[in-house]
């Protein structure tokens, strides 16, 4: 279940959304259980319909005009100071101590399908065929994005990683190599 509100709240970036995919989710994988294949993956069957409600999710909500709460607006117009408002961010408490907010950013800064087979992959640890399911794609797609969004993450982080004191040796090995030759 943590694993799904991770997840949806990467595509989201709302928790109240984020609670209520998972909540979709259950209740269409409740209704739909029989649809399930016996001995395969179920986390991968649930990211899937959850993946999939959110893109239903997503066309409802751009065919429609954005709603405004007229109560909102005044209750925070006469609220004391605007700015006191706390704001929870989920991807701060998911990845403290884990990694730097750098890399939280990086990651966050994707385009949604290269950030899908991230999480997908890297951080919820399936494999490229998982993948390959819960997102509709094929199999060769799922490895190109995810070498491009590596690729990408790789750029955002590199003054991170030289801060943090790492080094890019690879370079180093193929000069002297070269020098070599």
């Amino acid at each position: 279940m943590d694993a799904l509100k991770t997840f949806a709240y990467h595509l989201s970036y709302n928790e109240e959304d984020a609670n209520d995919l998972v909540q979709e989710t259950y209740m269409k994988a409740h209704r739909f259980i029989d649809k399930y294949d016996q001995g395969t993956n179920a986390k991968a069957w649930l990211f899937k319909i959850l993946k999939n409600a959110y893109i239903n999710e997503y066309r409802k909500k751009s065919k429609r005009p954005q709603k405004v709460d007229f109560e909102d607006i005044v209750s925070y117009q006469n609220s004391d100071s605007a700015s006191s408002s706390k704001y929870l961010d989920l991807r701060q408490e998911i990845f403290e101590n884990m990694m730097g907010d750098e890399v939280t950013i990086a990651i966050n800064s994707l385009p949604i399908d290269f950030r899908t087979v991230i999480l997908l992959c890297d951080i919820e640890g399936f494999t490229y065929e998982e993948i390959s399911k819960i997102i509709d794609v094929p199999i060769g797609t799922v490895r190109s994005r995810l070498f491009r969004a590596r690729n990408m993450l790789k750029e955002k982080l590199k003054a991170y990683a030289e801060k943090m004191g790492y080094e890019d040796k690879r370079g180093a090995r193929q000069k002297s190599g070269d020098e070599e030759e």
